[in-house]
């Protein structure tokens, strides 16, 4: 963007000890919008002073959340609730700068490699055995647990770029290579795990009338590819000592997937320093109710 006068006094002011005076000028620089950011960086490049620096950073990281919302809120308002594109909207709100392609061309050579495994006379299970032999064998994606000391082990991206995510990362990759390769899979929602369920090729999980857990044939742990029957999953209701309820067996939409997802990787950042993040991360969520 073309620096103008104003632009220029605004710019002098960023580094005013009066914090009335920047709350002011930081909100008229961020009325510009993402067009500014190149001058903001350079104006970092040239600042002597690593205050000034910081409040450069948090101006420009309030440009890209504020651009993030827009998006977030377009696709909330989508008719189709595409989970890939959600799930890298997620990433970008940790990497403004991410470039989608890549991740696309790696979701793709998967998709392609699945595929060309796949026929017509193949059974749920031997559908479901091709899909994990490709991702955690041949790709080789690693199952890690759960922990909120990284929060790029939620990212998608960062997860395809390292071949390791946890247990919901890995989840989404599952169903998104479900989705494109037309299997009728989906994250369900059992209490404290990420698990996907193989349904009847037929089962339309807008019908109230159906028990969703009557169409299922088995189910698979989105950590390891590993199957599971019904009667394991049984077991592990017992186990934790909750009523198994037909509603855990409907398959989450994909909007309440990608809520899950924000609200998990807000766990991450309740250390000092990250509230600013905390609270974004929330605000994300509550814009998906």
């Amino acid at each position: 963007m073309q620096e103008t006068k104003e632009l220029n006094a605004l710019f002098t002011l960023i580094d005013d000890p009066d914090e009335e005076v920047y709350s002011t000028i930081s909100e008229r620089i961020v009325g510009y919008g993402k067009p500014i950011i190149p001058n903001l960086e350079h104006l970092w490049e040239t600042s002597p002073d690593a205050e000034t620096q910081q409040r450069i950073e948090l101006i420009i990281h309030r440009l890209h959340f504020t651009d993030l919302l827009g998006s977030v809120t377009e696709w909330r308002d989508a008719a189709h609730h595409d989970l890939l594109s959600g799930s890298l909207l997620v990433s970008k709100f940790q990497y403004p700068d991410l470039q989608v392609t890549p991740v696309l061309q790696d979701i793709e050579k998967i998709r392609r490699n699945v595929w060309l495994e796949l026929n017509n006379f193949l059974t749920p299970l031997e559908q479901a055995n091709v899909l994990s032999s490709i991702i955690y064998k041949y790709y080789q994606l690693k199952g890690v647990e759960v922990s909120y000391t990284n929060a790029d082990e939620f990212f998608i991206h960062k997860v395809l770029e390292s071949k390791k995510g946890n247990t919901m990362a890995n989840g989404i990759i599952y169903q998104i290579l479900c989705e494109k390769l037309e299997i009728n899979a989906r994250i369900i929602n059992i209490p404290k795990q990420c698990i996907i369920a193989f349904y009847e090729s037929d089962y339309d999980h807008t019908a109230l009338d159906l028990n969703p857990m009557e169409q299922i044939h088995f189910f698979v742990d989105a950590t390891s590819g590993q199957a599971f029957s019904h009667k394991d999953i049984e077991g592990y209701f017992k186990k934790i000592a909750v009523p198994s309820n037909p509603s855990y067996f409907k398959p989450l939409s994909n909007k309440r997937i990608i809520q899950n997802l924000l609200q998990e990787i807000t766990k991450c950042y309740d250390s000092p320093g990250k509230e600013f993040k905390r609270r974004e991360l929330i605000k994300l969520t509550n814009l998906l109710d």
